[in-house]
């Protein structure tokens, strides 16, 4: 069966995107499944996340989309393989702007990874820019991660519209997996009335899964280049590290 390929995907910052790349992808990983995951984003941290030095490297993302050359991956890397990213990667945001077929770019060069994996997670720039573009075309789904901020939810209807027009356009089989409220504060009553807007206008678009909350454990397990249950401490955690798994298994139904 050919792999699940989820684009994680927001066109703000900040909203604990490749947190959840991350620590979702360990979380299948530790199900059973092949996991691989995708570092689009030209800032690396996902790479970084995983263990590796983005500036160190002598192939990424970049050689394959801009080079055509295979798709370099790092196996076993604590709980998936990666395909990783540095700052090169910004260069192919102009050199693809004339590419042939720049659309399905990326799609072409994962062609060869569906069947050796269960999951292929893409964790998308920040932006609406092409990489983000090629990284839904190239998926089977889309999973919105979104900060229980005003401003972050106000920014949902240009990033549905993006998703639409991908749908309409270039990828009809695409589908929202869902939304993943982050960094919420319970306590906080603003953060709390987000969360509740979010339910109401989003649950009818697509499953709006249990908020994650904001934790300083998960910035420190990732600068330890680990997801957050190979992290030391991580059994006082195990209420975050259950909403991780609950998400894995709702990935795993789609």
């Amino acid at each position: 069966m050919a792999a699940k390929i989820i684009a994680l995907f927001n066109q703000a910052g900040g909203v604990s995107k490749t947190t959840v790349t991350h620590n979702l992808g360990y979380h299948l990983f530790d199900r059973g499944h092949r996991v691989l995951l995708v570092d689009l984003d030209p800032q690396a941290s996902l790479t970084t996340f995983m263990g590796l030095e983005p500036p160190d490297l002598e192939k990424t993302v970049y050689d394959a989309l801009s080079k055509d050359e295979p798709l370099p991956i790092h196996k076993d890397l604590k709980g998936g393989d990666l395909a990783p990213a540095n700052i090169l990667l910004a260069n192919s945001e102009q050199e693809l702007i004339f590419a042939e077929q720049r659309e399905l770019r990326l799609k072409d060069v994962l062609a060869p990874a569906k069947k050796k994996y269960d999951f292929i997670l893409i964790d998308c720039p920040p932006s609406l820019g092409i990489l983000s573009l090629i990284g839904l075309v190239a998926s089977t789904h889309v999973l919105v991660p979104i900060e229980t901020q005003y401003k972050a939810f106000k920014g949902t209807d240009s990033l549905l519209k993006t998703i639409a027009r991908v749908q309409q356009k270039l990828n009809k089989a695409l589908r929202i997996a869902g939304f993943v409220p982050t960094k919420h504060a319970a306590r906080n009553t603003l953060n709390r009335q987000i969360l509740e807007a979010i339910e109401e206008q989003l649950s009818s678009v697509a499953p709006v899964f249990p908020p994650l909350p904001a934790a300083t454990a998960l910035a420190d397990a990732a600068k330890k280049g680990l997801p957050l249950a190979l992290s030391s401490g991580s059994a006082k955690h195990q209420p975050l590290l259950d909403l991780f798994d609950h998400l894995a298994a709702e990935m795993e139904a789609l």
